[in-house]
């Protein structure tokens, strides 16, 4: 492994879509709801559109462990439009879990106080770290040694957490203004590379450039770099204070908010103005440009990309607010760590007998979708997908039923 460079894995950049942050169990219900001093219930709402992107989620990660990164995507070159709308669809997923994490802060907060909210997201995000760096690695490179890490989604919102157990004591004008300036002025950062930076290059990986840092003989794939998504959560965390009242007031405001976001995007896509490193060009045909005109970027995540995702993210959740929304749904969305890392494992560990076959010891030492997929066609892709799904809901149902009965067990929070 010692020869493995992150620029060598063409596909490197997508082979983390996600994952959860809505990784958190904090309850969501608006605290104007309850009486002050009681727990809240949870908002079915955003549980169900938690369970949604979770479900697009299983989908990308099917995609990673079954299908592979060959062709890329995102290449307009060699990508197919199936392939590339099952990329693109599931573009949705970190930046929902992000900014549904932050909501879920501001409303712990309000129900247990600034204190107690501070000290369970450092230790939450604490946990999230060490998750990523143990249990979550092995499910994506499942070699004893511990030579590789992928610093993904956990990673990102483990670190977003500690910084908003401290931002979120700030008042609420300078949370508002940390997270827009992160969120929509990290772009402006883009012509820095780590070599501007001498010996503190590596932190610049990891706040912003994304990459490979080797430490003490081991590897780190900084695929998420934290910066933009730490302003994700700080907004969420914002949003959560008006986003209270009635249901149909609720949807209001997610609705207003979601349209203005996806103007936003529409706006800046077309004229190029600023928010992507890879501007909007027409094509030689019509399905191409169209390919390229969603083809923002992830890692990191550009401004375009974030108001690409949240703004129609936003209009689902106003319209969840207004709609019975399917119970499995709310259920899977309800135990968002404990699908993420059951889902990681099922998809793994179903498809490595076959990467075996194919490709030898390989297919265990390099990230899946590399050397690891099993190189099945999209449709039966498509198909491992739907059966994933269905065998997961069984024990998120049964875990989500044990945390009902068991509240006299906090260490279940973490899980």
């Amino acid at each position: 492994m010692a020869g493995l460079t992150w620029r060598d894995l063409p596909s490197f950049r997508i082979l983390n879509s996600l994952s959860p942050s809505g990784l958190t169990v904090i309850s969501c219900n608006p605290p104007s709801t309850h009486p002050a001093g009681t727990p809240p219930g949870r908002n079915h709402a955003i549980d169900g559109l938690r369970g949604l992107v979770m479900v697009l989620m299983v989908l990308d990660h099917t995609r990673d462990m079954w299908f592979g990164f060959t062709p890329d995507p995102t290449d307009l070159e060699a990508t197919t439009v199936p392939l590339f709308l099952t990329r693109v669809a599931t573009h949705i997923c970190a930046p929902v879990f992000v900014f549904l994490a932050g909501i879920a802060a501001y409303y712990y907060r309000m129900s247990h106080g600034p204190a107690a909210s501070s000290g369970f997201l450092l230790k939450r995000g604490l946990w999230l770290i060490v998750l990523e760096f143990t249990i979550i690695k092995l499910a994506f490179i499942p070699e004893p040694f511990f030579e590789v890490f992928l610093l993904q989604v956990i990673w990102a919102i483990g670190c977003s957490m500690i910084c908003l157990a401290f931002i979120s004591r700030l008042p609420p004008a300078a949370i508002l203004v940390i997270g827009l300036s992160l969120v929509a002025g990290h772009n402006l950062l883009d012509s820095l590379v780590p070599a501007d930076f001498g010996g503190t290059a590596p932190l610049w990986t990891i706040l912003h450039e994304g990459g490979q840092l080797e430490l003490s003989g081991r590897v780190l794939m900084v695929s998420y770099p934290i910066l933009p998504w730490i302003g994700v959560m700080a907004l969420g965390f914002v949003f959560g204070s008006i986003l209270s009242g009635t249901p149909d007031m609720r949807s209001a405001i997610c609705l207003r908010f979601g349209v203005a976001l996806t103007l936003g995007f529409l706006l800046l896509r077309f004229s190029g103005l600023y928010g992507d490193p890879l501007p909007f060009e027409a094509q030689a045909s019509a399905a191409k440009t169209w390919m390229a005109f969603f083809n923002t970027q992830k890692y990191p995540p550009s401004l375009q990309y974030l108001l690409m995702t949240l703004g129609p993210a936003l209009i689902l959740l106003a319209w969840f607010e207004r709609i019975r929304v399917p119970g499995w749904l709310v259920t899977v969305g309800s135990v968002p760590l404990f699908f993420y890392v059951a889902h990681l494992y099922l998809l793994r560990f179903t498809s490595a007998p076959i990467s075996l076959w194919r490709f030898g010891e390989a297919a265990l030492e390099m990230p899946p979708g590399i050397a690891g997929a099993a190189k099945v066609g999209l449709p039966v892709t498509y198909m491992i997908w739907v059966l994933a799904v269905f065998l997961l809901y069984f024990p998120c149902r049964w875990f989500a039923e044990l945390k009902q009965r068991r509240r006299d067990l906090p260490w279940l929070s973490y899980l």
